[in-house]
């Protein structure tokens, strides 16, 4: 009789016991599973307002941003703070000339584009024999580049393109637009082509090439077995080491 009794409180200990180790277990999955979707939530909400992925396609912003870098924009630099806490954790900006920003192109708006601000509303813009002008004063850019040393003139009617590449304007921001520009500056497709950009239509700022690699020019254009083993190649072995996590200016 004492040896069932003692048999029975053995397997009753060794029941609770399991019970035990599957309450730890089932806290422990529980515990996982909270993290992964509090990370979760976490990054959509992250990804969704306040960062975006962005990679360089052209060389239309060269030498500031080259093809290959791949950067975070922050998309919260610009948005108005709902109060003061939202301003200290997320501080924002007022646009500025010089600024860099990501934006939906006006002509496509499933596109995104890179360009640098020139012009905000409300000011003049003219460029004469490639230089910049704003509100009739020349604007120091020492960040453009010209690859292209001729210049087209304003009675070249013919090259229409040609000439307000080199010769534009003058012309009034209106409200609510900004003109934006590429550094590099004979070889970008921006506001002196398809006019003044909505500022409604700006998604944020680069803030930080987070990887760089050595990518051929307008790669992402091409999209076969053969150019994308050779994107893979340069993905791992063309890392421009230099540049990564490379804050923007």
């Amino acid at each position: 009789m004492a040896k069932t009794e003692k048999k029975l409180a053995e397997e009753e200990k060794e029941t609770k016991q399991q019970e035990k180790k599957a309450k730890r277990e089932k806290s422990l999955f529980r515990e996982y599973f909270e993290l992964i979707a509090e990370t979760a939530v976490f990054v959509f909400f992250v990804m969704t307002y306040v960062v975006q992925a962005f990679q360089i396609p052209t060389g239309s912003m060269e030498p500031t941003l080259l093809v290959g870098d791949f950067l975070l924009v922050n998309k919260f630099i610009y948005a108005r703070p709902a109060n003061d806490l939202e301003a200290f954790i997320l501080p924002s900006k007022k646009l500025e000339r010089k600024d860099i920003v990501v934006f939906k192109w006006p002509r496509d708006l499933s596109k995104d584009y890179v360009k640098r601000v020139i012009a905000l509303e409300g000011e003049k813009v003219e460029i004469r024999n490639k230089e910049v002008f704003v509100n009739d004063l020349p604007l120091e850019e020492k960040y453009k580049v010209h690859n292209d040393a001729q210049i087209f003139q304003k009675g070249d009617y013919y090259q229409y393109d040609d000439v307000i590449r080199d010769n534009y304007g003058p012309l009034v921001v209106p409200p609510g637009h900004i003109f934006v520009m590429g550094d590099n500056r004979d070889n970008s497709y921006d506001s002196r082509y398809w006019s003044f950009l909505p500022t409604s239509y700006i998604k944020g700022r680069p803030w930080l090439i987070y990887f760089s690699y050595d990518a051929e020019k307008d790669a992402y254009l091409k999209n076969g077995p053969k150019d994308r083993f050779k994107k893979f190649f340069r993905f791992i072995f063309k890392a421009r080491w230099n540049r990564i996590l490379k804050v923007i200016y």
